[in-house]
C-alpha cells in the first residue's frame, strides 16, 4: 500500500476535554487507589454495607473501570497509533465507516451515552486502515464527554491524520441522563454533526453522505 507513517498530535485547546495541568502527574495505579478510597465513602454514605460480600470489591472494581477501561481516552498515551498510506489506488471518491459504535459517558451526570457514528472522508493523497477510524472514535468516547465535542473531535482528528480538508462526522445515540433520569424519555436520540470540506459546502456530496448513513 506504500510507505507508512505514524501519526500522534494532540487537537487545538478549544476541542479537548478541560483537564488540569496536573492531570497526569499521579500513576495509573495511584489514582486507582484514591478512587477506589473515595468510591468506598460514597458508598458509605449510601448507606451500603460495605462489610458484604457483593459489595466489598466494588471499589476496586469501579476505580479500575474508571481508569483502564471507560475514561481511558483521558490520558494521550492511550491515542490509537495510526499509519497513513499513499493512496495508489487513487480513489477519490468518499469513503464511510458506518455504524461504529459509541460508548461514552455524559460528563453532566456521568450516565452512560450509547450510540452509533457514520464517519466520512475524501482522501486527499493519504487513507488509513479502516479499523483506525473505529479505534479513533473509541478513544475520544472513552471521556466524560458532550456529544457535540466528541462529533468535532473525530472530525479533528481525522483531518489532521489524513492532511484533508473533507471529512464528515455524524453521531445518533442515547443519553441515559436524558432516558434514565429527569425526564425519563426511553425513545429521545441525540443527532450532531460535524461537516467540513466538500461535505459541507457541495450539496451534492452532501447529500450522497447523508444518503449512504440513511439520513434523508
Amino acid at each position: 500500500m506504500g510507505e507508512k507513517k505514524d501519526t500522534i498530535f494532540h487537537l487545538e485547546e478549544n476541542h479537548e476535554n478541560p483537564l488540569r495541568n496536573d492531570a497526569f502527574l499521579m500513576s495509573d495505579e495511584e489514582k486507582i487507589n484514591q478512587i477506589e478510597k473515595h468510591f468506598f465513602h460514597i458508598m458509605e454514605i449510601l448507606g451500603l454495607d460495605m462489610n458484604n460480600d457483593s459489595l466489598r470489591s466494588t471499589p476496586r472494581r469501579v476505580a479500575k473501570m474508571f481508569i483502564q477501561e471507560i475514561f481511558s481516552g483521558i490520558n494521550p498515551k492511550t491515542y490509537p497509533k495510526v499509519s497513513t498510506f499513499e493512496n495508489k489506488y487513487q480513489y477519490n471518491q468518499m469513503l464511510i465507516e458506518k455504524n461504529i459504535t459509541i460508548y461514552s459517558t455524559c460528563e453532566h451526570h456521568f450516565l452512560p451515552i450509547v450510540g452509533k457514528a457514520h464517519v466520512g472522508y475524501i482522501s486527499n493523497g493519504k487513507v488509513i486502515g479502516l479499523s483506525k477510524i473505529n479505534r479513533i472514535v473509541n478513544y475520544y468516547a472513552k471521556r466524560p464527554q458532550v456529544q457535540e465535542r466528541l462529533t468535532i473531535q473525530i472530525v479533528k482528528s481525522l483531518q489532521k491524520i489524513l492532511e484533508t480538508k473533507n471529512v464528515a462526522c455524524v453521531i445518533e445515540a442515547k443519553h441515559l441522563c436524558v432516558n434514565s433520569r429527569g425526564i425519563r424519555d426511553i425513545d429521545t436520540r441525540t443527532i450532531t454533526a460535524e461537516l467540513v470540506g466538500n461535505f459541507k459546502n457541495n450539496s451534492e456530496i452532501r447529500r450522497e453522505f447523508f444518503h449512504y448513513i440513511g439520513i434523508s
